[in-house]
């Protein structure tokens, strides 16, 4: 009975640190930001380690090698919102200030949302906060 218990516990130790530390570890090491995305309602969103003006500069960045039209910026001093049309989608993004250097992106295609296509989008903003 002592060997089986002691056997679960290994089992679920060793799920437990295959499964989620690689993914924390290497989302945080390839992203720049927290590694945690969450898709709510059509919007997926992740916390980037890294001013509101760069992260606000990245996503401007983003739109512009996307070949994104009918940008309508709106840009306050802890809060800002883009409306634009990438490939006949409808893109909405919200930049958040969360601390000095900490901003939340916050990204929907499409009128459901498409996690995908908010996905590239992130790596995209990625890229240039890293640069």
């Amino acid at each position: 009975m002592k060997r089986v218990k002691w056997l679960m516990i290994l089992m679920i130790g060793s799920f437990a640190l295959s499964g989620c530390a690689p993914l924390v570890v290497g989302g945080a090491a390839l992203t720049g930001g927290t590694g945690a995305y969450f898709y709510i309602n059509g919007e997926l969103r992740t916390d980037y380690h890294h001013s509101f003006d760069k992260t606000w500069d990245a996503c401007e960045k983003t739109l512009a090698y996307m070949k994104a039209t009918d940008v309508i910026p709106v840009k306050e001093i802890s809060k800002g919102t883009i409306d634009t049309v990438i490939d006949g989608e409808k893109v909405h993004f919200i930049v958040e200030y969360k601390a000095k250097n900490l901003s939340t992106v916050s990204i929907r295609v499409g009128m459901l949302g498409n996690r995908s296509a908010s996905q590239r989008l992130h790596d995209k903003v990625t890229d240039y906060l890293l640069k």
